[in-house]
């Protein structure tokens, strides 16, 4: 356990941030989910939607550290060739 002033403040804020980074990560994982099902149940249009909503929200997690760079472009290459496999099916 911490003992100085300093480290005691550092711990208290380390769950603060610690908090708000799993529920910011829970959101991001929520709306990758809601991609997903809309390319499963083949609405295109609703999946295209939720496609651009994610990429926003996946790009807002970049910027704060959420996670890196290269695992949020490969995320969203990988929905993108989902949901246009899904219009070239149709």
């Amino acid at each position: 356990m911490a003992n100085s002033p300093q480290a005691k403040k550092r711990a208290r804020q380390a769950e603060k941030h610690r908090a708000l980074n799993a529920s910011q990560r829970s959101n991001l994982r929520t709306y990758i989910k809601t991609v997903i099902a809309a390319i499963s149940n083949n609405d295109l249009e609703g999946s295209k939607q939720a496609y651009q909503k994610t990429a926003s929200v996946i790009d807002s997690a970049v910027s704060k550290g959420l996670i890196h760079k290269n695992k949020a472009a490969r995320g969203k290459s990988r929905l993108n060739a989902k949901v246009r496999a899904l219009a070239t099916a149709k």
